[in-house]
């Protein structure tokens, strides 16, 4: 048995160091597992064993991608709590931006961020009172969308009180709120608003926000107080593990919600591991190496749909290295018959919350996110090497444009020394004659060209982008304005 984990767990690893393969290795490996003997079609106990482990093995990789978008609202939950502290009533504004030192996947560095985290297990039927001029969404734990808030949800940006059910409520339901009941207890509250655009000020934005109120329903008249910290520099790390500690967030998170029967399959293969509601999880030696090799390779198995090229039709334009970060028309996404497994773990691979505003063509409103993480050549972006890209003007966003860096390893802002790690429109640049702009990205300013129109990145770093377009015009939509691909200059 020892000798076969060894053999399995060696193999795994090989895959997990990105070492490259022979094809014959390969071939070996599945006529190896073909041959296993069965005897009178029995398993010996050989085959038994070797066999066993390597499906709890690939269960365990496909559990990693099947839970992704709950692990990333769970570990921001949890690093937010550690760094901010508990509670539905506390909602953390980063007040003076959103820089690196907060580790959060895909953030926005040009805006100003709020979230929170509503538990409707602690608090039942819960109660946020939305101010006016919000831009923001409430996801269940699963990233299912329970509502856009503000100006394209039901309060169209004038504000209104919001209730929210638990998954199990079976009581009356008060009139005078706008009510959704959750499938899940957690529930994720994201607010976003704008800089102002001739000053870059942000205090009527965190005014504004402060104005919000979260309370029990049974509380309502006499809530607790809010807490609105403020994350801007704090070091909260708010992604998932990509280790075996993955497995122990996510058999926390289990314990911790409600079960949908819609999961009932994929709870059977968490069973199989050891992860299941109202039970302890305590793998033997034998299943942590099992989870260790499991969580390390399905990451690079996601990593690989995301950046690989294994998703289809994922180009904005067929000349062009930038891609849509959600190619597919239902935010849950669910085709006809299906959901979209694949689509899912690309998206939530480098980022987070999800609303029908993100996947809808609305001309001069909503945003867009084109993101590229290759150069012109097909190359992967390096940190080590210095590039051009030319961004032809007008740009068409009516509110404003941004490009933000993101570290390849955890899609988090790229800590490169800089205040932040973005570059657009509210920055004063220097432009072209025809209005184009040509920006620049390497570890080093190249000579001669002005240090507003670069950022820096870091070698040995891989890092990707995303192109933020703010109210989109019809020159995105009808493809008669796209934007360079990144081009080495050294």
């Amino acid at each position: 048995m020892a000798r076969n984990l060894t053999f399995w767990f060696a193999w795994s690893a090989l895959i997990a160091t990105q070492a490259i393969i022979p094809v014959q290795a390969v071939e070996d490996r599945w006529q190896a597992l073909r041959s296993m003997p069965f005897p009178e079609n029995y398993p010996t106990k050989e085959a038994a064993d070797r066999l066993h482990d390597e499906m709890l093995f690939h269960r365990a990789t496909q559990v990693v991608g099947w839970s992704l978008p709950a692990m990333t609202l769970w570990s921001m939950k949890k690093g937010s709590e550690a760094q901010f502290g508990a509670g539905s009533n506390v909602l953390v504004i980063w007040k003076d931006r959103l820089s690196a030192e907060t580790i959060v996947s895909t953030p926005n560095s040009d805006v100003i961020y709020a979230m929170g985290y509503v538990d409707l297990k602690a608090d039942g039927p819960t109660v946020i009172e939305v101010p006016p001029k919000q831009q923001g969404i409430l996801d269940d734990f699963w990233h299912r969308p329970l509502t856009d808030v503000g100006y394209v949800g039901p309060d169209k940006g004038e504000g209104g009180k919001y209730l929210l059910l638990p998954p199990d409520y079976e009581g009356e339901t008060p009139e005078g709120y706008y009510t959704f009941k959750s499938p899940t207890y957690n529930v994720f509250v994201f607010w976003r608003a704008f800089l102002d655009k001739e000053t870059g000020d942000a205090t009527e934005a965190v005014a504004l926000m402060e104005q919000t109120r979260i309370y029990p329903l049974a509380e309502k008249d006499n809530p607790p107080e809010m807490r609105f910290p403020n994350g801007s520099g704090k070091p909260a790390n708010m992604v998932y593990p990509r280790d075996y500690s993955y497995f122990e967030g996510l058999a926390e998170f289990v314990n911790a919600e409600a079960v949908d029967k819609e999961d009932w399959s994929m709870r059977g293969l968490m069973a199989s591991l050891g992860i299941e509601k109202g039970k302890p999880f305590k793998p033997d030696a034998r299943m942590k190496e099992i989870l260790s090799a499991g969580a390390e390779v399905g990451m690079k198995m996601a990593e690989t749909l995301r950046f690989g090229d294994k998703l289809p039709d994922t180009q904005y334009w067929p000349d062009r290295q930038w891609h849509n970060v959600l190619n597919v028309l239902d935010v849950e996404f669910k085709t006809d018959s299906y959901i979209n497994v694949d689509a899912r773990i690309g998206m939530f691979m480098i980022g987070y919350s999800i609303s029908p505003a993100m996947v809808m063509n609305m001309v001069g409103k909503g945003s867009k996110y084109p993101f590229a993480y290759r150069d012109a050549d097909g190359d992967y972006l390096s940190g080590g090497r210095t590039y051009k890209l030319n961004i032809p003007g007008p740009v068409p966003a009516a509110n404003f444009w941004s490009i933000t860096l993101y570290d390849a390893a955890n899609a988090s802002g790229l800590q490169n020394g800089q205040p932040f790690p973005s570059i657009g429109s509210l920055d004063k640049l220097k432009y072209n004659d025809d209005e184009s702009v040509d920006l620049y990205f390497g570890p080093e300013l190249p000579e001669g060209v002005p240090a507003s129109n670069w950022r820096t990145t870091v070698p040995g770093k891989g890092w990707f982008v995303l192109f933020r377009l703010y109210s989109p015009t019809q020159p995105f939509f009808d493809g008669s304005w796209r934007p360079g691909d990144f081009e080495k200059i050294n």
